[in-house]
Order: structure tokens, then C-alpha cells, then sequence
């Protein structure tokens, strides 16, 4: 086999103009069919020129090209458009610049027609898989109250370097109930990182009763120890950010002081619903107005404006016994499996997507703006063009005015300034805010049919059906398989290959236990089923071993938390009524 060859290329003369440069190529779309460095593909080139124009490819060739920001890509970008969270307007992008001719550094390195395979053993994938998974069991009592969860299972798997998503998971300590949620970052982690940290705070404030928030009051004023608000169910790689804990804790305490003065003190029901939506709110308030303030400390002063200058959606549920409410900014999605009397498995969605897809989001967008800014308040089913999600938290530009934005970015560090993201203003950009915070609030009811609730980033619903989650999540749970005849979708099936997905069938009753954690199990599912809906080793170690570069090229971050409830205390709740 021919050595790949390696030229120098200063040392090379200019292609003759006879010679065609190469044709654009599409990059595979993220389905559970897509292709990947199989035997068809002789080498990884069909990959690489796309990725060159696109500056995927920078921090490897990194002579070739140059790009002021990753979130920034040159226009126009040969990627899809819905594979990118932010998309930039190409007047208003950071150009990438070659330093040389690109044809130089195409031609300057030739690979070998021979396929490669690049492998990993079952347990490095497991490795992998199972690197960021967490499992909580709830106890039967907990001292006030039988609770209606089981436990929960969580995991995530990156795509991005460093990965953008965000989870989190606290039981209520003063109040009844659990909270749970995901958080999905965009143009950076910032925003995803201090929402997941803080937001549960402001959740639990706002269901404190007056009473509560005087004596946590009083006890900062005396300098007495605080009143535990939240027992947190981390693993060790979610971290917080001891730097900013002053801050956090200032600005929280501002708002509970103000739920104080709001609060005559009567004993009243507090609506879980607007608990929510005002923390939401408040938060997203507060993220904008530490960014506005700045710091005298540099470090906090660039990590804040860092938090407001990227974005991040959320969706949360608060469980408190047979209460359900999903708060969802985003498109992020929960959805519930229910158990039919036949033993199967029902999907049913408790949260809407905020985007193009959801008319009333667009309705809503078009009322919230003049008129003659319809047709440019949602381009290419992005907003401005640019931002695929309609609400979410940070994101400063899309809210603030161009004078604030300019004022904040001159009086800040260097780094923000240097940084081209912030710099460039939306095209269109007239009437702000174009974006919010304020969640959409679903409550639902649980009933003993309700098994289970999966809480997901768009990583994963970009590559499954809801209907096969709730299935894959449901037989791994019960350890029973509703059987139902092959679909082999069209496919030339030879008879071998069929008796093969027999024999997978019978073998799945044993390899369901293959993964202790249901998130990491459906990962699993997400990232190596084949066309057949079947887990295929070689496609999920191919899928696993893509590096930095190319991961995102095939799917997004995917963070999962499956939520199990315990249906005989769901039983009783009703039995009680």
C-alpha cells in the first residue's frame, strides 16, 4: 500500500487553470441511516473539503486557515442549515482568511485508496458511553412525605469540545418535590453553565412561602447559618462555579427580598406555574443586568458578559407527588411513556418546541414587532436568520439595543472586545427584545399508566422518533418486549440477514442488561442503531471514534435524564381523592 505523501506546500507551484478545483459536497445529514468511514468509502477526503470551506478543520491545518470564532463560519456554509444552532448573516460573519492558496494545502497531502477501519472494543465504547452517566434511587420516605419517583438515570455524550449542554437534579428541602432539568448552550457553555446552576435556586425561592423566605432573611442579616434550600444529586464532573458564588448569592438574595416586600404575608396556595415562569424571568433579568453592572474583578467581569453574550434553552420538571409541570424555553423536549393495558408503550409530549416548526411561536414573534418586519423577524426559519431556537436564556444580543450593546462591549475587558462574536450587529435588528426567556408551562396529572418521563436536548430527538424513545426506555425499564413484526423498510433482506435480526430479538431479553443506567441505554440506541432499529457495534464504535472535528459534523450534544415514578404511591394518590 502506497504511503500517504507529504509535500511541502511553499515548495509547490500553482495549479494549472486547466485543473477544476473540487466540486462542493454535502455533509451527511444526522439520521439512523447516515453514512459514515465505512468499506464504501475509500477515505476520509469526501469529508474534508467541505469541512476546509467551512473552517471545521482550522485547529488541524491550522497554517491554512483562520477563523476568529468557531460559532462564525464563512459564507455560505456548505453544512445544512438546521445543523447549526447559530447561523450568522453573511454580511455581518468573520471571514476566514488562507494564508496561502488553498489548492496548495488540498493538494499537498494525498492519502491512500486502501478503506481504513477504525475500531473500538466493546469496552472502550462502553468506556465512553458510561463516562458521564449518574443514577439516583429516591427513598421510600424521606421524612414528610412517600414519594411518587422511583429514581432517575442520567448521561451525556458530547459532540462539542468542550460539550455545550448542561444538567441538573435537586430534591426541594423546604418545600415539597424534585426538580430535574436539561440545558442546551449555544455559541459557547457559558450560558448553559450558570443557568443549570442557579436557576433551581430561583425556582425554590419562588415556591417558599413568606413565612420561610423572613426566617432565611433574618438568618443572613444575624450571620446565622442558612437553611438548606436544595439537596443536589450531581455527578462529579457537574461542577459550579465557586468564583462567581458571591455574585450568584447577591442577586438571588435581591429577589427573595423583593418576593418579601410583594408578599403581605397571608397564607395563600402558590401556583407552581407562575413560580416557574417568574423564576425563568428573573433569572434571565438578572444574567442581563450583572452583565450590564460589570465587576471590578476582571475575571467575574468577562465571565459575566460571557454568560449574557451566549445562550442556552432549558426545560424542567418539578415533581410534587401525582403534580407534574414542565417549564420549557426552547426546544429542548419532555416527553412521557405511558404504558397501554396490551403492554405497549405510548409517547405523550409535554412540552412544544420553540422554533419554526410551532405556528404559534411564529404567530407570536410577527405580534410581538411592527408589521413591516414580518418578513424579516424569521428567515430561513431562523430568527433574524441567525438563531434557530425563539426563546431562550442570555443571548444579549438578540435584546439588547445596538447603543447598549456598544456600551457595554467598549467599557469591557479586551478579550470581549477582541472577540468578533460580540461585535456584529443582527441584520434587521430594529425593535428589541426579538428574543425571551419566559417559558411555556405544561402541568399534567400522573396516573398509574405513566411509567416514566424523559427529559432530553435536541441531540437526541434530532435522531430518534419520540415513539421509539418512550419503546427502547419501556422494554429496558420492564425487561419486556412488545413484539411486533420486522420492518426492514424497503431493504433487500437475504434470508441470512433476517435469521440474524431473529437471533438479535431473542438475545435482546439478555442485553438490555448490558447498561445499568437507562439514559446510557438509550444513547446507545441514538447513536449505533442501524436501519433495522437495532444497536450494530460497528456503527457505534465508528460513531464514538469520529475526533472533535467531525463529531459535530454528524450529530449534536446529547443529554438525557430518564425520571422513573413508582406507580403504586401514584395509585394511592388517586385512591385517597
Amino acid at each position: 500500500m502506497e504511503r500517504p505523501r507529504r509535500a511541502c506546500p511553499r515548495s509547490r507551484s500553482p495549479p494549472p487553470r486547466a485543473v477544476v478545483p473540487p466540486r462542493r459536497q454535502g455533509i451527511p445529514v444526522r439520521t439512523s441511516s447516515l453514512p459514515l468511514f465505512s468499506d464504501a468509502m475509500p477515505a476520509p477526503t469526501q469529508l474534508f473539503f467541505p469541512l476546509f470551506r467551512n473552517c471545521e478543520l482550522s485547529r488541524i491545518y491550522g497554517t491554512a486557515c483562520y477563523c476568529h470564532h468557531k460559532h462564525l463560519c464563512c459564507s455560505p456554509p456548505y453544512i445544512p442549515q438546521n445543523r447549526l444552532r447559530y447561523t450568522p448573516h453573511p454580511a455581518y460573519a468573520t471571514f476566514c482568511r488562507p494564508r496561502e492558496n488553498w489548492w496548495q494545502y488540498t493538494q499537498g497531502r494525498r492519502y491512500a485508496s486502501t478503506p481504513q477501519k477504525f475500531y473500538l472494543t466493546p469496552p472502550q465504547v462502553n468506556s465512553i458511553l458510561k463516562a458521564n452517566e449518574y443514577s439516583f434511587k429516591v427513598p421510600e420516605f424521606d421524612g414528610k412525605n412517600v414519594s411518587s419517583i422511583l429514581g432517575f438515570d442520567s448521561n451525556q455524550l458530547p459532540a462539542n469540545a468542550p460539550i455545550e449542554d448542561r444538567r441538573s437534579a435537586a430534591t426541594c428541602l423546604q418545600t415539597r418535590g424534585m426538580l430535574l432539568g436539561v440545558f442546551d448552550g449555544h455559541a459557547g457553555c457559558a450560558c448553559s453553565q450558570a443557568v443549570s446552576e442557579r436557576l433551581f435556586y430561583y425556582i425554590a425561592v419562588s415556591l417558599l412561602p413568606h413565612e420561610t423566605l423572613l426566617e432565611i432573611e433574618n438568618a443572613v442579616e444575624s450571620g446565622r447559618a442558612l437553611l438548606p434550600i436544595l439537596q443536589w444529586h450531581k455527578h462529579p464532573n457537574d461542577y459550579f462555579s465557586k468564583e462567581a458564588s458571591k455574585l450568584y448569592f447577591n442577586s438571588l438574595r435581591t429577589y427573595w427580598q423583593e418576593l418579601i416586600d410583594l408578599n403581605t404575608g397571608e397564607s395563600a396556595d402558590i401556583d407552581v406555574k407562575e413560580a416557574l415562569i417568574n423564576a425563568f424571568k428573573r433569572l434571565d433579568n438578572d444574567i442581563s443586568l450583572e452583565a450590564q453592572v460589570g465587576d471590578p474583578n476582571s475575571f467575574l467581569n468577562y465571565l459575566v458578559l460571557r454568560v449574557a453574550f451566549s445562550g442556552a434553552t432549558a426545560c424542567v420538571a418539578h415533581v410534587d407527588g401525582v403534580d407534574l409541570h414542565v417549564a420549557n424555553t426552547g426546544d429542548s423536549r419532555a416527553m412521557l411513556g405511558v404504558q397501554e393495558e396490551d403492554g405497549s408503550w405510548s409517547a405523550v409530549t409535554l412540552s412544544n418546541d420553540h422554533n419554526a416548526q410551532n405556528e404559534r411561536e411564529l404567530e407570536r414573534l410577527k405580534l410581538e414587532h411592527p408589521k413591516n418586519e414580518a418578513k424579516s423577524v424569521v428567515k430561513q426559519d431562523r430568527l433574524l436568520g441567525l438563531l434557530m431556537p425563539f426563546r431562550a436564556f442570555g443571548d444579549v444580543k438578540f435584546k439588547w439595543s445596538i447603543d447598549l450593546q456598544k456600551r457595554v462591549i467598549e467599557s469591557g475587558p479586551d478579550q470581549l472586545n477582541d472577540n468578533e462574536y460580540t461585535k456584529f450587529i443582527p441584520p434587521n435588528y430594529h425593535t428589541p427584545p426579538y428574543l425571551t426567556a419566559e417559558p411555556e408551562v405544561t402541568y399534567h396529572r400522573l396516573r398509574p399508566q405513566d411509567k416514566f418521563l424523559v427529559l432530553a436536548t435536541d441531540g437526541l430527538w434530532e435522531t430518534m422518533h419520540r415513539q421509539d424513545v418512550v419503546r427502547i426506555v419501556g422494554e429496558y425499564l420492564t425487561g419486556m418486549h412488545h413484539q411486533q413484526p420486522i420492518a426492514v423498510g424497503g431493504y433487500k433482506v437475504t434470508l441470512g440477514q433476517m435469521h440474524g435480526l431473529l437471533t438479535e430479538r431473542r438475545a435482546k431479553m439478555s442485553s438490555v442488561f448490558e447498561d445499568q443506567n437507562a439514559a446510557t441505554h438509550l444513547i446507545r440506541h441514538a447513536v449505533g442503531n442501524n436501519e433495522f432499529g437495532a444497536v450494530d457495534h460497528e456503527r457505534l464504535s465508528k460513531m464514538l471514534s469520529l475526533p472533535e472535528e467531525l463529531a459535530r459534523m454528524y450529530r449534536d450534544d446529547i443529554t438525557i435524564i430518564v425520571v422513573q415514578f413508582n406507580s403504586h404511591v401514584v395509585g394511592a394518590y388517586q385512591n385517597q381523592e
